[in-house]
C-alpha cells in the first residue's frame, strides 16, 4: 500500500491504539496528542502532508479518539475501521481555536496530562492547544509511541523487506550507468530514477548520499557537481520505502586504482560492520553492538575517524529508536530493527562506511540486506 491506504488487515489500528492506550495508563498521561507524521500513520493508517492548517488527533487510554482537521479532509475519517470522532473547521484562520476548545471540552483535557511528541509538534499546533487549555500540561511522550513502533509484526518486515529488496535492485541497475565524468548530482539523478522503476514508494525515506574522494570524508555529504575521478572512494547511502516502510544502506566502491590505505580502510570498516553483525542476538544491551563493531576500528588505529554512533532504529522513520551507541543499555529484542553502519573518514581524502539492515529474531539476528559489501573496483 502507499503511505494513506488502508491496509487489509484494519484490525491492525484497534490493536495498536489499544496497546498505546495502556501505555498512557502506565505514564499517567491523560491523553497523547499527535500531528501528522509516522507515529499518527501508525496508529491510523490516516496520512495527511504538513501544511498551513493544523491537523491534531487526541487519543485516550479509554475512549474514541478525536480528530481537528480541515473541512476538505473529512472524507479521509470515511470508512474506517475504528471509531473516530472529527471535529472540523473552514478556511478562516479566525475560526481555529474553536474546533481546539471543542474538543478540549468534549475530553475534559482542560486541566489533564497531555502528551506530545517534542520532534513532530510545530508552534502552530502548540500556541492553539495551549489557547484552548491554558491550564493543561503538556508534557514531551515521544517514547509512548516509539516503544510500541520499535518492535515490528511480521506485516512490517515484510513491507521492510520489499523495501531492501527495491533498494538493491535500484542500486545494481545504478551501477551499470556509473562512468568516470559523470557528477555525484548525476549519480544521484540515475539512482532516484532507479528507485522508483524498480517500486519505491513515491515518499523516500530520503535524497541519496552520493559522495566521492574528499566529499566522502563527510558521512552526511550533499550531491555536488564534483565529478567521478580516479582514485576515488565512491559513498553511497540510499534507501527505498515500501508501504511506508524504509531501509537505508551503504556502500562504497573504488573509482579505478585507489591509494592502498583506502583499500585498507575499507577492509577494517567491512570487519567491523561483520563483527557488529556477529554480535546482534535477543539479550544483548544496544550499547554491546556498537562496542563490537568500534573495536575493530580502534585496533586499527583509525577510531578517531569512526566518528558516529554505529547505527539507528528504522521502520517507518530512518532515525527510530533503537540507537545502537555507547551508553545505551536497552536490551535488544525480537522485531528490533536497525542499522550497522561503521566508517572511517579521513578529512579532506576519502571515507568508507557499509551499513546494512538488521532484525532482531528469537534466537539471532537476520541481516534484511545482502547486497555485495567487498571491496569492489568499478572501473
Amino acid at each position: 500500500m502507499n503511505p494513506g491506504d488502508i491496509p487489509s488487515f484494519p484490525s491492525v489500528f484497534k490493536k495498536r491504539q489499544a496497546k498505546l492506550g495502556a501505555v498512557l495508563t502506565d505514564t499517567q498521561l491523560d491523553s497523547l496528542i499527535l500531528n501528522p507524521g509516522p507515529s499518527l500513520l501508525y496508529l491510523t493508517g490516516l496520512h495527511f502532508h504538513l501544511s498551513e492548517r493544523p491537523v491534531l488527533v487526541f487519543f485516550f487510554p479509554n475512549a474514541t479518539p478525536l480528530i481537528v482537521l480541515p473541512e476538505l479532509e473529512l472524507q479521509k475519517l470515511k470508512d474506517l475501521p475504528y471509531e473516530i470522532q472529527g471535529f472540523p473547521y473552514g478556511e478562516d484562520p479566525e475560526t481555529w481555536g474553536n474546533s481546539f476548545q471543542e474538543v478540549i471540552q468534549a475530553a475534559n483535557l482542560g486541566n489533564q496530562r497531555n502528551g506530545v511528541e517534542p520532534r513532530q509538534m510545530r508552534l502552530l499546533e502548540y500556541r492553539l492547544l495551549v489557547e484552548a487549555a491554558p491550564k493543561g500540561e503538556f508534557i514531551p511522550a515521544g517514547e509512548s509511541v516509539s516503544t510500541l513502533r520499535m518492535y515490528k509484526d511480521e506485516d512490517e518486515l515484510f513491507a521492510m523487506h520489499n523495501a531492501v529488496q527495491i533498494a538493491q535492485q535500484a542500486l545494481k541497475a545504478t551501477l551499470h550507468q556509473v562512468k568516470i565524468g559523470m557528477t555525484e548530482r548525476e549519480v544521484a539523478a540515475e539512482l532516484t530514477l532507479q528507485l522508483f522503476k524498480a517500486g519505491s514508494d513515491p515518499e523516500m525515506p530520503f535524497a541519496p548520499i552520493v559522495s566521492a574522494g574528499s566529499n566522502a570524508a563527510n558521512p552526511h555529504a550533499t550531491p555536488t557537481e564534483r565529478k567521478l575521478t580516479a582514485g576515488d572512494l565512491l559513498v553511497i547511502d540510499w534507501g527505498a520505502s515500501h508501504s511506508g516502510y524504509i531501509s537505508d544502506i551503504t556502500r562504497t566502491f573504488a573509482i579505478g586504482n585507489v591509494d592502498p590505505e583506502y583499500e585498507k580502510i575499507h577492509q577494517i570498516v567491512l570487519h567491523a560492520n561483520e563483527a557488529g553483525r556477529s554480535a546482534v542476538r535477543p539479550g544483548i544491551p544496544a550499547e554491546a553492538v556498537d562496542h563490537a563493531a568500534r573495536r575493530v576500528i580502534d585496533a586499527s588505529g583509525y577510531g578517531k575517524y569512526f566518528t558516529h554512533r554505529t547505527g539507528h532504529g528504522l521502520g517507518m522513520e530512518s532515525h527510530e529508536d533503537p540507537y545502537i551507541r555507547d551508553g545505551n543499555r536497552l536490551l535488544l529484542t525480537p522485531g528490533m530493527t536497525f542499522t550497522i553502519e561503521p566508517g572511517i573518514y579521513l578529512p579532506g581524502r576519502n571515507g568508507v562506511r557499509i551499513e546494512d539492515d538488521v532484525v532482531i529474531t528469537q534466537t539471532g539476528a537476520e541481516s534484511l540486506t545482502d547486497f555485495p559489501r567487498e571491496f569492489t573496483q568499478l572501473f
